[in-house]
Formats: structure tokens, sequence, C-alpha cells
């Protein structure tokens, strides 16, 4: 019985470290814009109180960062996941990195605004949609970062 052989070239396992880099990267980014928004550190806190069951005013601050840290981190690797994918038909390149970006945004904007949010407590209708709108705009952020970082390792390796 001969046994089946995967190989894959070094070329993707090394995309995905970079992925993870430059998801921490681009998390980094993403802070400097929360810290200028209105609402803009919200959406950590919020996921804090979703995972302990408390009101984001009482979450966990370290929690907070822990998850807000690991989404980042763990989200370049699925970045890089669609941009392969995209890679199929499209060919490696910016064609491929942008429709990565393009169907990376919605899901997480769409994870955050669906799935999370409407598990927090204590959040008036005005504050859901300024946080909505802070998460929007530091999804684009982040996804501004990682892109390009990418792309860019994609196209020496």
């Amino acid at each position: 019985m001969q046994l089946l052989q995967v190989s894959a070239p070094l070329a993707v396992p090394s995309l995905f470290l970079i992925g993870i880099g430059a998801g921490i990267v681009a998390t980094l980014v993403m802070d400097v814009v929360m810290a200028r928004i209105d609402e803009g550190e919200t959406p950590p806190k919020i996921a804090s109180g979703v995972l302990t069951d408390t009101r984001p005013d009482r979450a966990p601050e370290r929690l907070a960062a822990v998850v807000h840290y690991v989404a980042g981190t763990l989200t370049g690797p699925l970045f890089v996941w669609l941009y392969l994918t995209a890679s199929v038909p499209l060919g490696a390149g910016a064609v491929a990195v942008v429709a990565a970006a393009v169907a990376c945004y919605p899901l997480m904007v769409g994870f955050f605004a669906l799935v999370v949010l409407p598990r927090s407590r204590g959040l008036s209708r005005q504050r859901l949609s300024a946080i909505r709108r802070a998460w929007s705009v530091e999804a684009a952020v982040y996804l501004l970062v990682l892109a390009p970082l990418v792309g860019g390792s994609a196209t020496l390796l």
C-alpha cells in the first residue's frame, strides 16, 4: 500500500507565519485608531463582557486585551488563507490581495456586529450604532495595514 504524500511549497507555511506577524502589526496600528475615535476601545470590552457575562463597562480589562490581540493575531492567517484561495482563480498578486480584503472585511465586521455585539448586555441603542461604526473603521484600518504586508511578502516568497 502506498501512502498519499501531500507536500506544499515552503512558501505556504512561511506565508502563514508572516500572516501571524502581520496580524500583530495590524492590531498595533489598529490600537492607535481605537484610542482616537469615539467608542473605539469598546469592542474588546464587549467581547470580554460577553465571555464573562458582564456589562462592557465592568468587563475584565486584561481579558479584553487578550481577546483583542489573539483575534487580531489569528485574523492574519485567516487573511492568508483567503488570499491563497483567491489566488487559485485570480492568480497570485494584487488582485488576489484585494479579493481577500474584500472577503475578510465583512467577515470581521459581520462576526462582531451579528454574533458578538447582540450578546452584550447593558448598551443603549444610541451606543450600538457608534460602536458598529467604530468597529467598521477599525477593521478597515486593520486590513489596510495587513493586506499590503501579506501581499508584499507573498511576492517575495
